[in-house]
């Protein structure tokens, strides 16, 4: 289980207008959020543009160190935790893919493995096992560089690479957001019916709360990081708590599909 407990985080500017007197301002990314994400359960985190998404998502594998409060992993504090050691199990999905552009699809698959000292033999099956699922030959994608590959053949070595190790979490920050809305469609409803997603523990970031009902068993909505509603989709569409989170809603009328199919 992952706890987030009273997390804040914010950050201290100095306005420009006032530079010669050294005034400073304080913003605040994210307020006082407490939630516990169940072990095997999807979690989206929804909201608009600056409303802390990433941030928080950021201080689950301790990118992003909290101002206050205390990210607990099993009952224990992360930042008990050596970096290195907490983020390798965690898988970590970019909306830029985040591939090596150097760096061969196996060579980037591999990077993980190589510092959990995983034999070569084992690390080729895992990447074969992967890409495989995902509807990539791997004789034909294994040697390529990612110039080379389309949007959705990236972000899908991207995915590949964020599960080698088969870790127990997997955080995704707008996975799917440099896809065109086809190849968007498309991959991550093969994400969606990987045994993986249905067995890991999944903090996912998204400004699209149709693709956030869609995916995530509960979704927590978002606005100047302050925390408005945490639900499921049914619960957000048909008891919104607040003012922002029915305009929120009411822009996205396809989410209103995805809660009724699933019903």
């Amino acid at each position: 289980m992952i706890s987030l407990r009273s997390v804040s985080k914010s950050y201290t500017t100095r306005p420009k207008c006032s530079e010669a007197l050294g005034a400073h301002e304080t913003a605040q990314a994210v307020s006082d959020v407490t939630l516990d994400i169940a072990t095997g359960e999807t979690i989206a985190l929804v909201g608009t543009s600056g409303s802390g998404k990433t941030t928080l998502l950021k201080m689950i594998n301790r990118l992003i160190e909290p101002t206050s409060g205390s990210v607990l992993l099993d009952g224990v504090d992360v930042r008990t935790i050596e970096p290195s050691v907490l983020r390798r199990g965690m898988g970590f999905v970019l909306q830029n893919f985040g591939l090596f552009p150097h760096y061969t699809v196996e060579q980037n698959l591999a990077v993980v493995p190589t510092l959990m000292q995983w034999t070569s033999e084992r690390t080729r099956t895992r990447a074969h096992e992967l890409l495989t699922k995902l509807h990539m030959q791997p004789e034909e994608f294994l040697h390529r560089y990612p110039k080379e590959l389309s949007g959705g053949q990236q972000q899908r070595v991207a995915l590949c690479r964020a599960l080698m190790s088969d870790p127990p979490i997997l955080l995704m920050d707008e996975p799917f957001g440099a896809l065109d809305p086809i190849t968007r469609h498309d991959v991550r409803l093969e994400f969606k019916h990987l045994e993986e997603w249905r067995t890991k523990t999944i903090v996912l970031v998204t400004h699209d709360i149709e693709e956030a009902f869609m995916l995530a068993d509960r979704v927590v909505l978002l606005d100047k990081g302050v925390v408005h509603q945490i639900g499921t989709p049914a619960q957000l569409l048909h008891t919104p708590a607040t003012e922002f989170v029915q305009r929120f809603l009411a822009v996205a009328p396809g989410a209103r599909a995805y809660v009724e199919a699933r019903a």
